[in-house]
């Protein structure tokens, strides 16, 4: 079954203009004209055909892969509104991840809230590709906007993340 990537891409709204999606994963080149290239791919767990997250990774087309992280749906609360509906216990396989499998005519991961991804993503992305993520990036509304981001909030607090 498809996991209908594009479709999921799309709802992260990412700003830059020179993309595509190919099978289930996201390339990018964020900054025009220089090597660095960014993917993103669906990160697996140890059950068939379920995903636990997203794999970012900065590849250069003559080194290789240069720097990767993988953003875990969990800690991005990515499922949370969907799973504590459902009641679901943190230690099945179906907490903070979605598979292949799913309701006709909805798509594999129906139900996931991707600001805290999107987030994860710019400031991850920010540090290789500096000036290709703006303010006025697409999809990036007034309420959004207005929120800061976690390690915003963390850098003024003066306390560390754990």
């Amino acid at each position: 079954m498809s996991l209908q990537a594009s479709e999921f891409y799309a709802e992260l709204y990412l700003p830059f203009l020179d993309h595509a999606v190919v099978g289930n994963t996201y390339f990018a080149a964020p900054v025009p004209g220089t090597p660095l290239r960014l993917r993103i791919d669906f990160s697996r767990t140890i059950y068939a055909n379920t995903y636990g997250g997203l794999r970012l990774a900065v590849v250069h087309p003559d080194r290789g892969e240069i720097d990767a992280v993988t953003l875990s749906f969990v800690d991005h609360g990515t499922f949370h509104r969907r799973d504590e509906a459902a009641n679901t216990h943190p230690n099945t396989k179906q907490y903070g991840t979605f598979g292949t499998y799913r309701p006709t005519g909805r798509p594999p991961w129906d139900g996931a809230v991707t600001n805290g991804l999107r987030d994860a993503i710019e400031q991850y992305s920010t540090v290789w590709f500096p000036g290709a993520w703006t303010a006025s990036a697409p999809g990036r509304g007034a309420a959004h906007a207005a929120a800061p981001s976690r390690a915003v909030a963390v850098a003024r607090s003066g306390t560390r993340a754990r």
